[in-house]
């Protein structure tokens, strides 16, 4: 790459229109330098200003009484949980890049996010993912499949923290632009937690961990384009990642952190060097002034320009201590990673770039940062006409199945519903020893040392739901991450989001976007969960379609005492099943129209937030007074296969069920309708009294389904399988997907 005079042409190149150039001129007083083009262009870009995004995700609960940071004021959210400790977490997407190059994107996702735990002094404990995919009948897709987990689990257990949970689904709208969010947790020290900024004039500016090199450049501007038939020559727009030595250098930063030698510390992440220094020279209210000839490349011939935009891996921008350089750098020598002092902070709130003493760049620091002066803009709202037919479909034009065994048979065997065992498998959820509840049920549940107490984590989204109604959906995807913590004997604490969608100029986008975010505030408000940060990711579609509109909730809920912990699975024959929550005739958006019927139509399923409310406290009442043994929330494939998944995924052995279902609706939608705000519980005979007591006080409607029995699944006279063989077809099915790939 070579300098060049900046011409209209190359700003368009550049992703920037003529609106955006003018003001970048009125902001310099002057046209840009080659180098501040490139700085603008991906500082800019909806990736890193979120500019088409920022009103609207203002709008979202922002704040509460445990949270130690507001959404975006930290490089992730941060909530106390007692005793001088703190839950550090955050989802991001890496969507384009694993739709190109599976195996690095998805790899690189994961290492992007675990940095932005621990450079808040936090130590990752837990890895989570979200992922989407197209039919897996495609060979692409599961080669797509196959390279995202294959990422996703050799970084993780490379670099050494549990992959514990996550959700996969599998939709056409999916085929060509994968979905792949990748979210981490871990635990700090109230009193060492670290902050991305850059405060303190005349303290050193290093850049610590990997060398840089031309991997990643315009990552960001990458992102923020749609996927076309000349995204495959963008592949080195896809960074390239090295777990061994970013666990080199969360030991480092942790150490560093420890010893208090530094007033800030940010990741490189999207935009690189350009970010870091930027962002955190706003957040303090300062400058930062640099020689980008200091920085240690791998690479020779690299201007300021590619040095400054590269995403290399596993790098650090430090804010060092006056007079605490060398015990920095002895640590990094230590670990046998690169300290490179490249600036300092300086006055004025300017980010300047030197190269050998020559000027090449001076911008206010102010107008790259998000929250500072980056473009903001409110887009065309426009409702699809579409979701006037679809939310007003007649169900009575679709015929009731006259073996509804059978269609219960079908749906365990379908991807969207199948154990995703064949996935989770290949992360090793045990190291470290504090998982808990692994992989297979509700939510991961793992253990804090030295307490009683424990963490519930999980990642919840159905795109079809917001396809279908995006306020609705967006509400659902909270409800249901709550209610699987809830089955965990957790409460719920905040969420972080990772909100995908398509191309924001398009009205009838923005609209889905515009109503999803209305819905999870809503939400979100209702449970008293509060966002602490997130992602935005546009541009999922190709010249063909879009994605569904996919808002994933990462959430985390706290465990009071560890003897609370549980499970989705029937524990032992005899305990009574209840169905707390209300059935309705709801068959919209649901699994079983799409596997069934080869429909996706209707309207998302009934909510009520109050009404789901009020089942989540009685159920996380009950959980803690030592009533129930199991608890499974109805969800994908509605209450047959939730009862079914009770019976056989306990990893311990099979059970069966002896199962009554009377109601006024129409049985397939009592079978299989996705019917929000019910749970399925197994407890002990001797406990039902004082469960129906419980229930009464909170007035939550209960319905006693039948017994676990020990070896058949019988509902009703119609349905008498054997466990075994559900549990054969509801565990083969990825696996004899993936077998065809070889």
């Amino acid at each position: 790459m070579r300098e060049q005079p900046v011409t209209p042409e190359l700003v368009a190149e550049h992703g920037l229109n003529e609106e955006e150039h003018q003001r970048i001129k009125e902001i310099l007083g002057r046209e840009m330098t080659f180098t501040e083009l490139g700085i603008y262009s991906v500082m800019w870009s909806e990736h890193c200003s979120y500019k088409n995004s920022i009103l609207l995700l203002k709008t979202l609960p922002r704040s509460g009484p445990n949270l130690l940071a507001e959404a975006g004021e930290e490089n992730a959210g941060i909530v106390d949980i007692g005793d001088g400790r703190a839950v550090v977490f955050k989802i991001e997407s890496h969507n384009h890049p694993s739709a190109v190059e599976p195996y690095q994107g998805a790899a690189t996702g994961v290492g992007g996010i675990l940095r932005d735990i621990f450079t808040m002094g936090a130590r990752p404990i837990a890895a989570l993912n979200s992922l989407r995919f197209g039919n897996p009948e495609d060979p692409k897709v599961r080669y797509l499949l196959n390279g995202v987990v294959r990422g996703i689990g050799d970084y993780g257990n490379s670099f050494g923290v549990p992959t514990v949970g996550g959700e996969i689904y599998f939709e056409d709208a999916y085929t060509t632009n994968c979905l792949v969010n990748a979210m981490a947790v871990g635990i700090v020290r109230t009193d060492r937690i670290a902050r991305a900024t850059a405060s303190v004039v005349g303290s050193p500016v290093y850049v610590v961990g990997s060398r840089t090199g031309r991997d990643g450049i315009h990552g960001a501007t990458f992102a923020s384009e749609e996927l076309s038939e000349k995204s495959e020559a963008k592949r080195p727009a896809v960074q390239i990642g090295d777990p061994f030595t970013e666990k080199l250098l969360l030991e480092a930063t942790l150490e560093m952190i420890k010893r208090d030698l530094i007033v800030g510390i940010q990741d490189m992440g999207a935009a690189g060097i350009t970010c870091s220094c930027s962002e955190t020279a706003f957040a303090g209210g300062q400058g930062i002034e640099i020689d980008i000839a200091k920085v240690p490349v791998r690479e020779e011939g690299m201007i300021p320009y590619e040095t400054l935009l590269s995403e290399s891996q596993e790098r650090m921008l430090v804010i060092v201590k006056t007079g605490r350089e060398e015990e920095v750098r002895a640590i990094f020598r230590k670990w046998e990673l690169q300290a490179a002092k490249i600036g300092e902070v300086i006055g004025g709130g300017h980010f300047k770039v030197y190269e050998n003493g020559e000027l090449k760049s001076d911008i206010p620091a102010e107008t790259l940062a998000l929250g500072g002066g980056t473009p903001v803009y409110k887009r065309e709202e426009q409702r699809p006409a579409r979701l006037d037919q679809t939310q007003h479909f007649d169900f009575a034009a679709i015929p009731v199945p006259g073996d509804l065994c059978a269609v219960l048979m079908t749906l365990i065997g379908t991807p969207n519903i199948a154990s995703k065992e064949w996935v989770y498998r290949q992360y090793d959820g045990m190291v470290r020893t504090n998982t808990a509840v692994n992989s297979g049920s509700d939510a991961a549940v793992l253990r804090i040392r030295k307490t009683r107490t424990a963490l519930a984590m999980t990642t919840d989204g159905n795109g079809r739901y917001c396809f279908l109604n995006p306020r609705r959906g967006a509400q659902i995807a909270v409800a249901e991450a709550a209610r699987n913590l809830i089955c965990s004997g957790a409460a719920p604490l905040a969420v972080t989001n990772c909100l995908n969608f398509g191309n924001p100029y398009k009205p009838e986008m923005y609209y889905l976007f515009a109503e999803c975010v209305r819905g999870m505030g809503e939400a979100c408000r209702a449970f008293n969960t509060p966002v602490t940060g997130g992602n935005v990711s546009f541009y999922n579609e190709d010249p063909g379609r879009a994605v569904y509109p996919t808002p994933t909730i990462g959430m985390i809920g706290m465990i009071e005492d560890i003897t609370h912990i549980t499970t989705q699975w029937f524990k032992q024959t005899s305990d009574v099943i209840m169905l707390i929550g209300t059935s309705r005739d709801d068959l919209g958006a649901s699994e079983y129209l799409k596997t069934i019927h080869s429909k996706i139509t209707g309207d998302a399923p009934y909510l009520d937030l109050a009404e789901e409310k009020n089942v989540q406290q009685f159920v996380l009442a009950a959980i803690r007074a030592g009533l129930v043994n199991s608890a499974h929330d109805v969800s994908d494939g509605g209450l047959a296969v939730c009862l079914a998944e009770c019976c056989i995924t306990n990893p311990d052995g099979i059970f069966g069920c002896a199962i009554r279902l009377h109601s006024d609706i129409r049985a397939d939608a009592l079978w299989f309708g996705e019917a929000q705000s019910r749970i399925v519980i197994s407890l002990v005979q001797d406990k039902q009294a004082a469960f129906e007591q419980l229930a009464a006080k909170h007035q939550v409607p209960l319905t006693v389904l039948g017994a676990v029995t020990a070896d058949r699944f019988r509902i009703e006279h119609i349905c008498d399988l054997d466990p075994r063989s559900m549990k054969e077809t509801y565990y083969a099915c990825l696996p004899k997907l993936m077998e065809r790939t070889k």
